[in-house]
């Protein structure tokens, strides 16, 4: 499944993938296969990115448009 709202998000906020790597403490070749959707990402990086972009679990996995 591909995340576009997490792509999205990095994108709006002027971050680069390894910018949110970092944050994430993991690679930059992992978070990438996150935004194209060819690896799970695990529940516990979902609620780090919820948190720092302050939006809904819901928003993230684009089971909602609202991102409050």
């Amino acid at each position: 499944m591909i995340f576009e709202n997490i792509r999205n998000l990095r994108e709006d906020n002027d971050k680069t993938q390894q910018e949110i790597a970092d944050y994430l403490n993991i690679k930059q070749t992992t978070y990438s296969k996150y935004e194209l959707g060819k690896i799970n990402i695990p529940i516990e990086v979902f609620i780090k990115l919820a948190d720092y972009y302050n939006v809904f679990l819901d928003y993230l996995t684009g089971r909602s448009k609202n991102k409050k």
